[in-house]
């Protein structure tokens, strides 16, 4: 027998069905399939009381923290919202998030202080460590990887590393509280190994040789997810129903991106182009590296993900029906250039309707009946206000999901910008619990009492909120 609680109060209701384990897989050679977090994996009488820990809802269950940072950032005069507050009308790129309106809140005018030096400021978009660009720089311990010592231990991945393009051993935004780098996984298949396949060499080897032939990890687990969907209740067994066919699903498209690049390369006369590589790969990869994300946070495979999409490290790149005349990188110095500026703000669009996608897919998983969008903050960015001029302030920022209050454009000074660490307080203080440690990358030092709209930690505040808690919407002035 087991009983768990409703989201709304502490009374119990009984079920007569024993309590499935948490660590519960399905298995087969060369494989360790996860599962989503099910109703039937609620531990029998457990306070409520005493499953709000670290990282979980006030309900018990899982917080999850996205960080995503676009090296390159976005045209800002298609990006920023002209009107503050709820009532502000959409920009052209947040138009195409506009379904989701209530799922996010759109900042301007923030910063992370002295993080300077153009395009090294990427390395420290989780860390906010000041003078990246300066001789003996030494990193600090990023918000992804703090969030892993804290909670880590709760999940069979602490976090988990993601890049596109990235430029290994120069790039990364997950950092150790000892400032050392920690690489990027760029390939989806092989976080996809991590997380499904399991076995010796020569099994794992096999089962990755039959994914490549169309056959499915599922094929390998079937006669054990159906023994499993027959003793679990009907929204279990929707919920099961539905990350099987999502799984299968990423498989096909990682198919056919592995048919794509075994096709034989068209000879030409042309002279050689900047990046010999597949031009259209970049999209895709993003596109894979979100559909990961996704699945390790609904299997619950780990609650602390950092996804670098190196665009500075990407070449001319080729997604619909649009061709880029040249490597990302030069576009985004486009000196004012009107081809330059077009192009840059195609490739912009398809990364906010990825973003959408992204935000789709979480919302249509359920857990425990909630959108898993609204236990996954998502943090989106960039580390540059203006790659034009590798200018680091007013940087483009957007935090969805995580159960706060959204909806509004949270307007600072674009001349005296805010410091942006302030919100990860309070992302911390969601994710972590309320005790944080001083080890924290530079903060306490920097912040010792961070100061909201001129009010202490506590009071109503600018950020994002949990639902029925007040907004400040004082904008700052330049005493900030």
């Amino acid at each position: 027998m087991k009983t768990r609680f409703d989201k709304t109060s502490d009374t119990p209701f009984v079920s007569t069905r024993p309590a499935l384990s948490r660590r519960k897989f399905l298995r087969s050679a060369g494989i360790l399939l996860s599962l989503p977090l099910l109703d039937a994996m609620t531990p029998a009488f457990a306070a409520a009381a005493k499953r709000i820990a670290a990282g979980t809802t006030p309900g018990g269950k899982p917080r999850r923290m996205f960080g995503i940072c676009n090296n390159l950032g976005l045209l800002p005069e298609h990006f920023f919202p002209k009107e503050s507050g709820r009532d502000y009308a959409l920009s052209p790129y947040l138009e195409l998030l506009k379904e989701y309106r209530d799922d996010f809140t759109v900042f301007s005018g923030v910063w992370h202080p002295d993080v300077d030096g153009g395009h090294p400021a990427d390395n420290c978009f989780l860390t906010a460590a000041p003078h990246p660009g300066s001789a003996g720089f030494r990193n600090t311990i990023s918000l992804d990887q703090y969030i892993g010592e804290r909670i880590g231990h709760l999940t069979r991945f602490p976090s988990l590393t993601l890049g596109v393009n990235v430029q290994q051993g120069v790039r990364s935004l997950s950092w150790t509280g000892s400032g050392v780098m920690i690489p990027c996984e760029e390939k989806a298949a092989d976080v996809f190994g991590r997380m499904f396949l399991q076995g010796t060499k020569a099994e794992t080897e096999a089962q990755v040789r039959k994914l490549e032939t169309g056959q499915s990890i599922l094929d390998a687990v079937a006669g054990q997810a159906k023994e499993l969907q027959r003793t679990v209740g009907a929204r279990d067994r929707d919920r099961l129903d539905q990350y099987f066919t999502s799984v299968r699903d990423l498989e096909q498209r990682m198919q056919m991106s592995r048919e794509w690049e075994r096709k034989p390369k068209p000879k030409v006369s042309a002279p050689v182009p900047l990046d010999p590589t597949d031009p259209k790969a970049y999209m895709d990869k993003v596109k894979l590296m979100y559909d990961m994300a996704r699945l390790a946070f609904e299997t619950d495979s780990t609650r602390s993900i950092s996804l670098l999409l190196d665009s500075v490290n990407s070449p001319a790149i080729e997604f619909g029906d649009v061709k880029t005349s040249d490597g990302y990188h030069n576009l985004s110095h486009h000196g004012k250039s009107k081809e330059k500026l077009a192009q840059l703000k195609t490739i912009d669009e398809w990364h906010m309707k990825l973003l959408s996608e992204l935000f789709s897919e979480l919302k249509s998983v359920k857990e425990d009946g909630e959108p898993l969008l609204d236990r996954t903050m998502i943090l989106y960015g960039s580390n540059l206000g203006n790659a034009n001029t590798h200018v680091t302030t007013n940087m483009p920022t957007i935090i969805a999901g995580g159960g706060f209050k959204h909806g509004q454009h949270v307007a600072f000074d674009t001349q005296h910008n805010y410091p942006l660490p302030n919100l990860f307080v309070s992302m911390l203080q969601r994710m972590a619990g309320s005790q944080l440690s001083h080890r924290f990358f530079f903060l306490s030092r920097l912040f010792p009492s961070p100061s909201l709209c001129g009010q202490k930690i506590g009071s109503p505040s600018p950020w994002p909120s949990p639902p029925g808690e007040g907004m400040c919407t004082r904008r700052p002035g330049k005493s900030h």
